[in-house]
């Protein structure tokens, strides 16, 4: 019974205990949103990179995102392929095609047939006695069967080579290509929707969009700093502004706040840029040097225990990979964040 509590403990405490273990590890210990807040220490990233969410881009990959990861499960196979389709139906024998002349074919064969046997029989019934007594009614009755017989084995097997043996083999469809189908059938690959144009594009990123993004670096550290929701939300993406909002929260319910002050970009280069559809992103790896520091909201400034984390004049060093976005000719948005 105390080893089948113990287990009992154990399974409670790895439940409860996971899901929060998980999630400090994803913030870090400062518990903000800058890579000093979090001491640095962060294995993952969130926020939205558009169809390159999941990508490899030599950053820490997303792992917290509202874009689901693409299906590991491989593709159906193309109803297009070649190998795929149903084999053609056999073209119809010359019977099928000819109802008409194979009709009068078979009433002749039949009246043949029938005339060779009723009358064979009526003309044998009638000679009997004459090639009896003659002594040749046995020869010429087994001649005539032995006839009739052959008749019916020569028929039986025409029968049999006009329906099987000249059957019209199926085409075979092994090498057909796109060439050889007509345009707007069935078979046009290129009519069928699997091959569709790509939306994604580049862009050119301009000394504009750097400065803006600059600026983007400087604003949210501030709002995250003074905890204002309303200027984070002029700056965030929804799926961004939420993560926030869930850290600011928590970091209230604990009894902490977060300071990132005085941000001074010290290099800014941009890692990627693209378009997809009407929407532009740019991924850019920042490093920048700010006053990044935690103290306790309940512990009274100067006194021991105040600062939790950091320091209040020294600055330090953060370095992490953003994500802007912005709908076509709209004002760019943080929609992602990697170490």
């Amino acid at each position: 019974m105390k080893r089948s509590h113990l287990i009992a403990v154990c399974l409670i405490a790895s439940l409860i205990g996971g899901p929060t273990l998980s999630f400090a590890k994803a913030r870090g210990s400062g518990g903000g949103f800058s890579s000093g807040a979090r001491g640095g220490n962060s294995s993952m990233g969130f926020g939205s990179r558009g169809s390159r969410t999941h990508q490899d881009n030599g950053a820490k990959p997303i792992e917290q995102s509202a874009t689901p990861k693409p299906s590991t499960t491989p593709p159906p196979q193309a109803t297009n392929s070649p190998m795929a389709r149903p084999a053609p139906a056999a073209s119809p024998s010359w019977w099928q095609r000819n109802p008409l002349l194979a009709g009068i074919a078979g009433g002749l064969a039949g009246t043949w047939i029938g005339h060779m046997l009723f009358g064979a029989t009526e003309s044998n019934a009638k000679t009997t006695d004459t090639e009896s007594e003659a002594g040749t009614g046995t020869g010429s009755t087994s001649n005539s069967f032995g006839l009739v017989l052959l008749l019916m084995l020569a028929g039986a097997g025409a029968l049999y080579y006009f329906k099987r043996v000249r059957r019209t083999p199926a085409p075979a469809f092994t090498g057909f290509s796109q060439s050889t189908a007509a345009r707007g059938s069935l078979l046009d690959i290129s009519s069928n929707g699997t091959h569709s144009t790509s939306t994604t594009g580049t862009y050119t990123v301009t000394t504009e969009d750097k400065a803006t993004f600059q600026q983007l670096l400087i604003d949210i550290q501030s709002a995250w700093t003074t905890q204002d929701v309303t200027a984070l939300r002029r700056a965030l993406t929804p799926e961004m502004l939420g993560y926030f909002s869930t850290a600011l929260a928590e970091d209230s319910s604990r009894g902490v706040h977060n300071h990132v002050e005085g941000v001074e970009l010290l290099k800014g280069d941009v890692r990627e840029a693209w378009s997809e559809d009407d929407t532009d992103y740019a991924t850019v790896d920042l490093r920048w040097n700010a006053l990044d520091y935690t103290v306790s909201t309940t512990i009274p400034r100067g006194e021991p225990g105040h600062v939790i984390e950091g320091h209040e004049h020294t600055p330090t060093e953060s370095c992490e990979v953003w994500t802007f976005m912005r709908v076509r000719d709209g004002r760019w948005l943080l929609s992602a964040i990697q170490q």
